[in-house]
């Protein structure tokens, strides 16, 4: 158990491919141009199926896919060598975003801090930041983003003039992701299944649809919802379960015997689909479904009893130790190690290595395929036209790799990719090339297609060589320097979770680790209604402790009487939500929520 303890501790254009992709300009997608030909690598057709080098691919008997957040292909791997990165002529880049807030335009930038803000990362959000094409959307977005929001005092706003959706990392934040892409395989034209945020793209990720359905139960119930597919309880304004009546793979792998787990990472989710970078968290663990644990919504996951095959992720170390892998594992992380901005990408990436370094030491390394990618781009910016094939995507394009002992070492695949590709590689190595196709799986929906069968989705048994020798374990530090830590903390220490309205203040214990600034945005919610109720600054030396007095002054009372009166309250009771935001000289700003029931 002590790596599940250290965890917890830590708390492009593709020429070939045009006629099979349909203009949508009301989308936002146009044809597939060209920007940067003298640095983008031309893609490559995907081989058919299974057929890798050697062919074996029956040595592969275990898949994990991990599944992390928010980060786009130029983001992370930008400047990767030989990779179609960020175009750049002796170390410039030739690209320049406009800023139309601040003028000009921004340039891509090295960020080496370790919590990025990112942009708004929805269906509107990605079709303005492609643009029809031009790439050129981001920073207006993430401005947007910033301070676009309808009520200035909502926690779920990030507020502020700067952005840093240009920023990319390199080998100096992310080593061990560049290990891992030396190593073995990085694929540089890799596309989100969705041009949307997480739910509609987990959804995707385990049925290959994301749908709103009119009637618990009946498939053909349901309609195509790229932005909004019903949410699980607790996030937006939702307070009944939803229903997945439509098929997804673990009907398929149930029917064929195929073993498979879903590992979720006890802790905090967020709650994004309103396109704010920073949003109020949401508890999460195997037990609840979330935004990044759709599966217990399934009809499907609930008819076959198999809720308990949703687990704590300490169920995959022990499963990985003791050699007793199933055959399909899908990963979720926490919040705080997810790299969801504004989360730390230090703790994300040690949490991955962990994870990562526990199955190649277990006895089933040799058996074992590892995907690894981020769900969708965060709002970062990316410089290559994404596919377009259907009413849903592609979106931009997203890191991926392939970690494995018969993974082809060192290879960048320029081939085209989106995440379906991960749904076609565990139906054609398990299934006999079975799909989740409403024509043949005897559970008809009106999904729009059918993605795996789609050209563009790609075949990932290309990044194996079955005929050479299996790499021995990389097994990688945990905490790899330099790290680059914020800059800036801000510690909120014993802070109450429930307080009565007899009281006159709220004393909030608050630090900061250098001089700051700190503002405190009151708002009172209860259900749907809601009301800013004040607002407070002010300047904190380094490492000074101070009680910040809230006062329960009579404008909040009479607040908790005008929201418990609306009709969008439904009776829910008041609680009080702070959003803490601390700003310094150097930088970055962190933002901290805290919610405080009121009785």
């Amino acid at each position: 158990m002590r790596p599940i303890t250290r965890i917890l501790a830590l708390a492009a254009p593709v020429a070939a491919l045009t006629s099979a992709i349909v203009a949508a300009p009301a989308l936002g997608w146009g044809p597939l141009i060209d920007w940067h030909s003298a640095r983008t690598a031309e893609p490559t057709a995907a081989p058919t199926a299974l057929s890798a080098q050697g062919s074996d691919v029956s040595k592969i008997q275990h898949v994990v896919l991990i599944e992390q957040e928010n980060r786009s292909f130029d983001h992370y791997f930008g400047t990767y060598p030989d990779a179609a990165g960020i175009p750049m002529r002796d170390g410039v880049p030739l690209v320049c975003v406009p800023d139309p807030d601040n003028g000009g335009c921004q340039q891509p930038f090295h960020n080496p801090t370790d919590d990025n803000g990112g942009g708004p990362h929805g269906v509107a959000a990605a079709r303005r930041d492609i643009h029809g094409g031009r790439m050129d959307g981001f920073v207006a977005q993430g401005e947007n983003g910033a301070r676009g929001c309808t009520e200035p005092n909502d926690p779920a706003c990030t507020e502020g003039s700067q952005t840093d959706v240009m920023g990319y990392h390199d080998s100096r934040e992310i080593p061990n992701y560049w290990a891992y892409a030396k190593n073995f395989v990085l694929q540089d034209h890799m596309f989100e299944s969705i041009a949307s945020w997480s739910l509609p793209q987990r959804l995707f990720t385990v049925s290959g649809w994301s749908a709103l359905c009119a009637t618990p139960g009946d498939p053909m119930s349901c309609t195509n919802a790229a932005q909004s597919p019903a949410n699980p309880v607790g996030f937006g304004h939702n307070t009944s379960p939803p229903d997945y009546p439509w098929t997804d793979i673990t009907w398929l792998l149930h029917g064929a015997g195929v073993s498979w787990a879903y590992y979720v990472f006890a802790g905090d989710e967020p709650d994004c689909e309103n396109d704010a970078a920073v949003c109020p968290p949401a508890t999460q663990n195997a037990q609840t479904p979330g935004i990044w644990n759709p599966l217990p919504y399934f009809d499907t996951v609930r008819q076959d009893g198999e809720l308990s095959n949703i687990q704590s992720v300490q169920n995959l170390y022990m499963a990985a130790r003791s050699g007793h892998l199933p055959a399909v594992s899908w990963v979720a992380p926490n919040n705080r190690v997810s790299e969801h901005p504004p989360q730390s990408v230090h703790e994300g990436q040690t949490y991955v290595t962990d994870l990562i370094n526990t199955l190649m030491q277990g006895p089933e390394w040799k058996s074992t395929a590892v995907f690894l990618n981020w769900d969708d781009w965060g709002g970062f910016y990316d410089h290559v036209v994404p596919p377009h094939v259907d009413p849903n995507g592609y979106g931009l394009r997203v890191p991926g790799m392939v970690i494995s002992p018969w993974a082809r070492k060192g290879f960048i695949d320029h081939g085209v990719y989106s995440q379906d590709a991960y749904l076609k590689f565990i139906e054609d190595l398990f299934l006999g090339g079975q799909r989740i196709d409403p024509s043949t799986d005897n559970r008809p929906d009106p999904r729009p297609d059918v993605r795996e069968d789609l050209p563009t989705a790609g075949d990932l048994v290309k990044d194996f060589d079955f005929r050479q020798d299996p790499q021995p374990p990389l097994i990688l530090p945990l905490n790899p320097g330099p790290v680059n830590p914020p800059k800036l903390k801000v510690f909120l220490r014993g802070t109450p979770k429930r307080v009565s309205l007899n009281k006159k203040q709220i004393r909030l214990p608050l630090t900061c680790n250098m001089g700051c600034q700190v503002t405190i945005s009151e708002q009172l919610k209860a259900g749907r209604a809601a009301a800013p109720v004040g607002r407070l600054k002010l300047a904190l030396t380094p490492r000074q402790r101070t009680r910040v007095a809230i006062p329960l002054t009579s404008r909040l009372r009479q607040a908790v009487t005008q929201v418990r009166k609306a009709k969008s309250s439904a009776g829910a009771p008041p609680k009080l939500v702070l959003l803490i935001q601390g700003d310094s000289r150097t930088g970055p700003r962190r933002l901290r929520h805290l919610t405080i029931a009121l009785r």
